[in-house]
């Protein structure tokens, strides 16, 4: 995903869209880590028990009225996405099976294009914007939870419920619908093991000789939401909070005064290149490049101390032009086929509890992900601890690191 080089926070622009979560019942076995996920219903999620698009209403409606629903949608023939990378959270194509996007074009034959699929959250914003009024303007979005609190301040969203509502839960979903959690991940090391034979295990780990030029993160933190992610986390593992980040801007400038810390951002080629072989991203990204490059052995591990997550959010663009379509996607993204779809890019589903109480996630992809005891002690910033965050970012990480 593209880095956005624009600063983040009130008055500022906003995150990349790769990079954003918060607490959750982690780890395949359910682990509960913290406060942000509670207890889930167990309901089955189906995308044929949704809104009524003849009215568009904001909470989703009996299943009789899913024929209205599909019958405008596919009237309106697409759907405007934005934002989505094929190789990001599992999203794909339209003509890739198994996919979310692929997944949903599949089951309702609606075109999905997607533009600018390697921009960030602040985009998709400036996109609405932009574009409002006119057929090219999203009609949904899939941004971090900052820029989605951005959206509502500025009344961006049409508030929306899916069937599913109940399972998903309270702290992942804006009490009137405006945005929901649709996933999340943690921060994590992955080292590419063709260029450094004895991958870090701990935020102490990179400041050996041995990592000179050789540790990465996904951008500046000032603009992008995993490498704020891993502020948080490292300063988490050098006597930071939450509420306090400057250990973690310190513990890079260090990085850098060393001659450890790489500017160059760690994306997918970078790091099978060589050129980043150590990249600090979320878990699912770390994750993905592992299946999809074995040729480089590529270890993926999360840090042992500092453990750091954050969730995405889907909302609706108040003025879609595809209004119906963007309410139907909704329910397909947390129907059990999209939320599976999510798991198949590594990431964790909003409905991940119900799924697992249910028995419903397979468990050959359950192997793929790290165990429930990994992800103990994991920690999840409250926005306004993301807002304060960032503003810190915004102001220090130049002067202090700088060179991204």
């Amino acid at each position: 995903m593209a880095q956005d080089k624009r600063p983040v926070g009130p008055g500022g622009s906003g995150y990349d869209r790769r990079r954003f979560l918060r607490n959750a019942v982690l780890g395949v076995g359910g682990l509960a880590a913290g406060s942000l996920l509670e207890a889930c219903g167990s309901s089955t999620s189906s995308p044929t028990t949704s809104a009524s698009a003849t009215t568009l209403p904001s909470t989703a409606t009996p299943a009789a009225d899913m024929s209205k629903l599909i019958a405008a949608a596919k009237a309106e023939g697409s759907i405007n996405l934005i934002a989505d990378p094929y190789n990001w959270a599992n999203y794909g194509t339209q003509s890739t099976p198994g996919t979310v996007i692929g997944g949903f074009h599949s089951l309702y034959g609606i075109q999905c294009p997607v533009t600018n699929p390697e921009g960030t959250s602040a985009e998709e914003l400036a996109a609405m914007v932009s574009d409002k009024g006119t057929s090219k303007a999203p009609d949904a979005v899939d941004v971090s939870l900052a820029i989605a609190a951005q959206g509502v301040t500025q009344k961006m969203f049409a508030p929306y419920k899916v069937a599913t509502w109940d399972d998903i839960p309270a702290s992942m979903k804006d009490p009137g619908g405006l945005w929901t959690g649709d996933y999340y991940g943690v921060i994590s090391f992955g080292t590419n093991t063709k260029v450094v034979k004895n991958p870090p295990k701990t935020w102490s780990d990179l400041l050996k000789p041995e990592y000179k030029g050789q540790v990465s993160i996904d951008g500046s933190p000032a603009a992008a939401g995993d490498a704020l992610g891993a502020i948080f986390s490292a300063a988490l593992a050098n006597g930071g909070s939450l509420d306090n980040v400057l250990p973690g801007l310190e513990f890079f400038a260090h990085l850098k005064s060393i001659g450890n810390f790489n500017p160059v951002d760690c994306y997918s080629a970078n790091i099978v290149s060589g050129q980043t072989p150590i990249a600090i991203i979320w878990d699912y990204l770390n994750i993905g490049y592992r299946k999809q490059y074995p040729n480089i052995d590529y270890v993926v591990s999360l840090p042992t101390t500092g453990k750091y997550g954050g969730i995405y959010c889907q909302a609706i663009n108040a003025t879609a032009s595809h209004p119906s379509a963007a309410r139907l996607w909704l329910e397909y993204l947390y129907s059990d086929a999209g939320q599976l779809a999510y798991l198949e890019g590594f990431v964790h589903p909003a409905r991940y509890q119900a799924l697992a109480s249910s028995g419903k996630i397979p468990a050959s992809l359950a192997a793929e992900l790290p165990t429930a005891a990994e992800y103990a002690g994991t920690q999840f910033a409250t926005l306004a601890q993301i807002t304060k965050a960032s503003a810190l970012c915004v102001a220090k990480w130049d002067s202090m690191v700088g060179g991204v």
